[in-house]
């Protein structure tokens, strides 16, 4: 196999986080329309997320958090987005860069993206890149199929669910071998 010397996995990786980037910069600044609203799946332990100790100590590894009904401030950057939750009752900000981002659901119109991040970014092990590494799949999930829900629990200790007949697509898949 030829050497991807362009890099197409990076360039797809961050134009579906581009997308992400938008769908939440539109939410800051209009609010959530209709009934959307949005389920986020990131590693508690990435390079530059902001969590309270209490948060970090229940959820280590990855964290979901629903956008839906109770937050406020939401604040998109270019390379990440800050946003204030109430976990039991107390009002919390949290800062999530865009890199650490492992999931992100729409189930209102059951649109999804999944991103594999880089091992160490998962791990406890330090890693600066915030990319994938080569031959690593984005996984983009069209219009009529979502990403599985997450083993980790939610901050709201409520599990996304998706739909039935749920077709994970990926992008390795269309490539030429």
């Amino acid at each position: 196999m030829a050497t991807d010397h362009i890099r197409y996995d990076v360039l797809v990786s961050e134009a579906l986080r581009g997308v992400l980037r938008r769908v939440l910069a539109d939410t800051a600044e209009q609010g959530l329309p209709g009934d959307h609203h949005f389920s986020i799946t990131f590693y508690s332990k990435a390079e530059g997320v902001k969590l309270p100790q209490r948060l970090l100590e229940r959820f280590p590894q990855e964290m979901t958090i629903i956008l839906q009904h109770q937050f406020w401030d939401l604040t998109v950057l270019e390379d990440r987005f800050e946003v204030g939750l109430s976990f039991g009752g107390i009002p919390e900000r949290l800062v999530v860069p865009f890199h650490a981002i492992k999931n992100f659901l729409d189930p209102t119109v059951q649109f999804g993206l999944q991103f594999e991040v880089p091992a160490a970014e998962a791990t406890d092990e330090p890693d600066t890149a915030g990319t994938p590494q080569p031959g690593s799949p984005v996984t983009a999930l069209p219009r009529g199929g979502i990403a599985p829900a997450p083993d980790a629990p939610t901050a709201e200790d409520e599990p996304a669910k998706p739909s039935e007949g749920a077709e994970v697509v990926r992008l390795d898949r269309f490539r030429k071998k």
